[in-house]
C-alpha cells in the first residue's frame, strides 16, 4: 500500500491513496495509522514549510517539520523501517541529526543531483529503529 498525504491537492497516481490533510495533527496519523493496520517499511518526507524569504526562519521551519517526521517514524515504522526526509542545513541542523541518532542506529544525508548546488537542501536517511 501507498499513502501520500499533502496540504495541497495533488494529481492522481495510480495505486496510490491520497489524503489531503495535515500529516501534524493527530486525526490525520490516526488515519495513517488504522489504514495500514501495521508498522510501515518506509516513510518518505518531502515536506517544507513556505517560504518567507527569511532564510533561517525557513529552515528552522522546515527542520521542524523534519523533527517531527522523526518522531513519528519511531511510533510507526518497522523496526528495520527505512525513513528519508527533507531538511535544511541551518542552525538547528545538528538538532535534527541528534535526534535522528537518538532513534536510529543508521544515520546519513545525501543531495540528490535534481538540488541546486547552492541550496541549503538535504535529505536525512535513516534505518533500523533503536530499541525503545
Amino acid at each position: 500500500k501507498i499513502l501520500s498525504i499533502d496540504i495541497k491537492e495533488m494529481q492522481p497516481v495510480k495505486n496510490v491513496k491520497f489524503l489531503k490533510k495535515n500529516i501534524l495533527n493527530d486525526d490525520t496519523r490516526d488515519e495513517v495509522n488504522n489504514y495500514f493496520k501495521n508498522k510501515l517499511d518506509v516513510i518518505i518526507s518531502d515536506m517544507a514549510a513556505d517560504t518567507t524569504g527569511n532564510k533561517t526562519l525557513d529552515s528552522i521551519r522546515t527542520n521542524q517539520l523534519c523533527a517531527e517526521t522523526i518522531n513519528f517514524s519511531k511510533m510507526t515504522l518497522k523496526p528495520k523501517g527505512v525513513l528519508i526526509s527533507k531538511l535544511f542545513i541551518g542552525e538547528d541542523f545538528i538538532e535534527v541529526k541528534n535526534l535522528a541518532k537518538s532513534i536510529f542506529k543508521k544515520v546519513n544525508f545525501f543531495k540528490p543531483n535534481s538540488s541546486r548546488s547552492e541550496s541549503k537542501e538535504t535529505y536525512l536517511h535513516c534505518e533500523i529503529l533503536r530499541s525503545l
